[in-house]
C-alpha cells in the first residue's frame, strides 16, 4: 500500500476555523464525522483509501481542533454543511465524493440538497433521520432523556445512555470507532459535553429535504451497518431509502463499522459509488 504524507490545514470560515487533513491522490473524498468525533476516527480507512482518493478529513466546528470564534450555541446542520462546501471549494478540484457517518451523514444530506454542485456522489452512513420514522416519538424521547440526563447527572451518565441507544455499549474504543490512537480518544472525549449540550437534539431533529435530494442530480446512497439490524438507527436509514426510492447498501460492522473493519469498510465504500 503506497504511503502518502498528510497535509494539515486550517480554513477560516464565518465564526470558526476548520482543522482539516489532506492525504493521497485521485478525486476528492470528503469524510464527515458524526456527533463528537473528529478527523482522527477515520485514520484506519484513510490508510486504505488514499491510494485511490485525495481524502479530506476534518473536525466539525466546535469539535477538537476546529475552534469557535464565540461562545458555543446550538449546532445547525446547514451551518455545518456550508463549512463542508467551503472546504470543497478551497481545494479547487471540482465536486467531491462525500461520505458522512451518523450526524455527519445528516450534514452530507444537507450539503447534497443545498450545494449540489459541490457533490459528485454521497454515501450517508446511518443518518439519525428520526423525523422520517412513521412514529418518531420513542426516538425523540430517547434523545431527550440523554440530554436531560446530561443536565442532571453529567457527561458520563448521559454518554452511557447515548451509546446504549446506538448499540455501542462496548469498550470506549469500539464505541468511538475502533482502533484510534489515545490522542484521538482524548480529543473526542473532550467533545462530549459540547455534543450533549448543543448537538444531540438539533442534529437529530434535522429532516432531510427529500424532494431536493431526489431532484438535485446527486446520487445518494444510504449505508446501513450489518450489525445494526433491529436497532432504531437502522430503521431510520431504511425510512430515508424508501423516501429516496433507492435500496440501502450494507456495510461491515455497526454504527461505527469503519473503525472495527477498516479494510472491508473502505472497499465497500469505494464500490458504493457505482460506475465511475
Amino acid at each position: 500500500m503506497p504511503q502518502h504524507t498528510t497535509e494539515v490545514r486550517t480554513l477560516k470560515v464565518p465564526g470558526a476555523r476548520i482543522h482539516h487533513e489532506v492525504r493521497g491522490r485521485g478525486p476528492i473524498l470528503l469524510m464527515i464525522p458524526g456527533g463528537p468525533q473528529d478527523a482522527g476516527v477515520f485514520a484506519g480507512i484513510v490508510e486504505r483509501l488514499s491510494d485511490r482518493y485525495t481524502t479530506v478529513t476534518y473536525d466539525p466546528r466546535g469539535n477538537s481542533r476546529s475552534t469557535l470564534d464565540e461562545e458555543p450555541r446550538d449546532q445547525r446542520v446547514d451551518v455545518h454543511a456550508d463549512d463542508a462546501a467551503r472546504l470543497i471549494a478551497a481545494l479547487d478540484a471540482g465536486p467531491a465524493y462525500v461520505f458522512g457517518n451518523s450526524a455527519g451523514a445528516q450534514i452530507g444530506l444537507d450539503l447534497a440538497a443545498r450545494h449540489a454542485g459541490s457533490v459528485r456522489a454521497l454515501v450517508a452512513h446511518e443518518p439519525p433521520c428520526l423525523m422520517l420514522l412513521d412514529d418518531p416519538s420513542e426516538a425523540l424521547a430517547g434523545d431527550q432523556d440523554v440530554h436531560d440526563t446530561y443536565l442532571r447527572e453529567g457527561v458520563e451518565a448521559a454518554m452511557g445512555k447515548f451509546l446504549a441507544l446506538n448499540g455501542l455499549d462496548g469498550d470506549d474504543q469500539e464505541a468511538l470507532g475502533g482502533d484510534e490512537d489515545t490522542e484521538t480518544l482524548e480529543r473526542v472525549s473532550g467533545n462530549f459535553a459540547y455534543f450533549l449540550a448543543h448537538g444531540l437534539i438539533p442534529l437529530s431533529l434535522y429532516e432531510p429535504d427529500v424532494e431536493a435530494l431526489r431532484g438535485g442530480g446527486v446520487p445518494v446512497v444510504v449505508g446501513l451497518g450489518e450489525e445494526s439490524a433491529g436497532r432504531p438507527i437502522h430503521d431510520m436509514g431504511v425510512a430515508l431509502s424508501r423516501r429516496l426510492g433507492t435500496e440501502p447498501v450494507s456495510f461491515p460492522g455497526d454504527h461505527v463499522g469503519f473503525g472495527a473493519h477498516p479494510r472491508a469498510f473502505a472497499d465497500t465504500l469505494h464500490d458504493a459509488w457505482g460506475p465511475r
